[in-house]
């Protein structure tokens, strides 16, 4: 009776092979929250110490290394660099939108006062750290740099999150987490429109019909990823020939993907109730109504997930643990003189990250909930939100990410020095501030 039984339980579950006992592990390792930030700060160490040491040539020529194709005259060729700076990025931004949509449509943002707050803080620490930095470099060869000082890298904030574990409450993680988001769209807003070079628009309206056919197979019910992806790379080629940062076309189709799943729980339910158990005789796996019924059955169960986060589980892996690191590996490299922390330029973005975000995230935070359009939650104190706010002014891979369109090579080093001493400046205080801030104290 006993074995009977327990051969049905196994019969329940999905049949196991080897390699179930490696990703296993692996898995649970990837719902750390605090992983993708260890693993950018090890890539970020790496390339800083290679860029100073006997190896430091070599390691810059590597990223310059031309990769593309070739047929005749035509050539769509770039650097190692660039192709990760280009393309890979899209995929963050892509899932940085979806992110957005699934926050908008399922999570905390759905609640129009809760989402103000958030959007009104990224605002705020977006234009008041870009003011700063003006009123510093007006004039200067590296004042069209001011969107270096606009982003907030949500790795290492959320890293630092999960460091300080019940010591603050989840609204704060909420918090930070939709203005870290709202902040990265906005920051490739800027790169879209402040860093792109002469438009030209027959490649531009080539980009907008792709985007009207995925629109368009939304609504008739194509529903396999493949041909979306398809049509994605069309219109990546038609934005990148048009002369904006091809990035934004990750932010496009992201905040198009769909985040309403098409099959409900009551009706996955029924359809697995209708699926009928093979046979043991079964002679064959031909188009029976068994067959059919299991395969109606895999696909109910896959489309009870929204696309937004069947597209989200499938990514952040990869954008998290592979592109991210490879975006600091190849761009944090800095060679360390003691003659550039005394820089002007390096002085502005250091101020713009360290004063303006926290000034600008509290004051436009303030005024939002004094003019009843946003609300604070009830455990989020102001002493947390400053740190909260401190935290902001870790700008670093969105930092640097501008930094590389914005500076020409004699400035570009002076521009990571000012990133590099902000970040550390800021998470050192956050933390500082948030560890001995009462995880419970109420709003004033």
């Amino acid at each position: 009776m006993s074995t009977g039984k327990q051969a049905n339980q196994e019969t329940t579950r999905l049949p196991k092979e080897f390699v179930d006992r490696l990703t296993t592990p692996f898995m649970r390792f990837l719902h750390i929250e605090s992983a993708g930030g260890a693993i950018l700060l090890f890539f970020t160490v790496a390339a800083l110490v290679l860029s100073n040491s006997p190896l430091a040539d070599a390691f810059e020529h590597v990223w310059e290394i031309k990769a593309g194709l070739h047929f005749g005259s035509f050539e769509f060729a770039r650097s190692l660099r660039e192709w990760i700076n280009d393309c890979l990025m899209t995929l963050f931004f892509f899932l940085v939108a979806l992110e957005l949509k699934r926050e908008l449509v399922l999570g905390e943002l759905n609640k129009p006062r809760m989402a103000a707050l958030s959007i009104a803080a990224a605002l705020g620490g977006m234009i008041v750290p870009a003011a700063i930095y003006l009123a510093l470099q007006s004039g200067q060869p590296s004042q069209h740099g001011w969107g270096t000082v606009m982003a907030t890298d949500t790795a290492f904030v959320i890293g630092c999150l999960a460091l300080l574990g019940s010591r603050i409450p989840q609204s704060l993680r909420v918090f930070m987490l939709s203005l870290a988001i709202v902040d990265d769209i906005g920051a490739i807003l800027v790169v879209a429109i402040g860093y792109s070079s002469d438009i030209a628009w027959w490649p531009l309206s080539i980009a907008t019909l792709g985007l009207v056919i995925i629109r368009a197979m939304a609504m008739l019910g194509f529903r396999g990823f493949p041909l979306y992806f398809l049509v994605g790379m069309v219109i990546w080629l038609a934005v990148d020939a048009s002369g904006i940062h091809a990035t934004i076309t990750g932010v496009m189709l992201g905040l198009m993907t769909p985040a309403r799943r098409w099959v409900s729980d009551e009706r996955l339910y029924a359809i697995l109730g209708q699926v009928i158990a093979h046979p043991a005789s079964n002679e064959g796996s031909g188009d029976t109504k068994d067959r059919q019924t299991l395969q109606m059955a895999e696909i109910a169960a896959r489309e009870t997930l929204s696309p937004v986060e069947r597209l989200e589980i499938a990514l952040h892996p990869w954008v998290g643990f592979v592109i991210m690191p490879l975006f600091a590996f190849a761009n944090a490299g800095l060679p360390l003189a003691f003659s550039d922390f005394g820089s002007s330029l390096t002085m502005a973005i250091f101020l713009g990250f360290v004063l303006g975000k926290p000034i600008g995230i509290l004051l436009f935070s303030w005024l939002a909930v004094r003019s009843h359009i946003g609300i604070l939650p009830e455990e989020l104190s102001w002493r947390l939100l400053l740190g909260g706010s401190l935290l902001a002014g870790i700008g670093f891979t969105m930092a640097l990410f501008i930094a590389n369109m914005a500076f020409s090579d004699n400035l570009i080093d002076n521009a990571k020095m000012g990133i590099f001493l902000a970040s550390i400046f800021s998470a050192v205080a956050g933390l500082s501030l948030l560890t001995w801030s009462p995880a419970r104290l109420k709003t004033p």
